[in-house]
């Protein structure tokens, strides 16, 4: 079986060095500050009533955006279940709605992903699977890494037969500024195992998800 490179383990290892490297995690205080300092430098009065409170919000609202560094794809992944009376076909599911940030410009990337493996004796509730893309998600990411990662921890805890993962989102860094391209996706996708090897199941999976073949 074809091994992804990126497995949670790495990524973590990854996560963990930023960290130790930035030293000591700014307070609450300082970073509502850091949000004044931007709103200064783009010519606002902090002041007035209107900007008065949203030092607070803003970081509030960067708690909820960014929760994916507080969690462990690998730990919710962990529960798996064996009593599956021998299933051991495609499991997939599409249409994960998703909400991610570019860490080049720390704007929206909204999408959906689609992700299915094949099984091997052990299956995990599907829930986690939406709750693995969320926790990489919810991070500052560049689309083909979050690709990597989801297909890399299921691929790493389940040890399935095969992963695939497609991942379709507009990235506002596009959109809202630069070229302005509005209505464009961006389609990223790594498939693992007997989705990398097998063109029929990588066909079967695509027109599972609704794409042309």
């Amino acid at each position: 079986m074809t091994r992804n490179p990126l497995t949670p383990v790495a990524a973590n290892a990854s996560t963990q060095a930023l960290r130790s490297t930035a030293g000591h995690r700014p307070s609450r205080s300082e970073a509502e500050e850091a949000v004044r300092v931007l709103l200064r430098w783009a010519g606002e009065d902090t002041s007035r009533e209107g900007l008065r409170d949203t030092p607070k919000r803003v970081v509030k609202a960067y708690e909820e955006f960014f929760r994916g560094y507080d969690q462990d794809p690998v730990e919710l992944l962990s529960r798996t279940f064996e009593e599956v009376d021998g299933y051991d076909e495609m499991v997939l599911l599409r249409d994960i709605d998703f909400e991610s940030h570019c860490e080049h410009h720390m704007v929206p990337i909204i999408g959906k992903a689609h992700v299915a493996y094949l099984p091997d004796r052990r299956v995990v509730g599907i829930s986690k699977l939406a709750r693995v893309v969320d926790a990489y998600a919810k991070r500052l990411q560049i689309q083909e890494r979050l690709t990597a990662q989801i297909a890399g921890a299921i691929d790493e805890v389940l040890k399935p037969r095969g992963v695939a993962v497609m991942v379709s989102s507009q990235h506002h860094c596009m959109t809202t500024r630069g070229v302005h391209k509005h209505g464009t996706q961006m389609v990223t996708s790594c498939m693992v195992g007997a989705f990398r090897d097998d063109p029929q199941l990588r066909r079967e999976f695509q027109m599972m998800i609704g794409m042309p073949v």
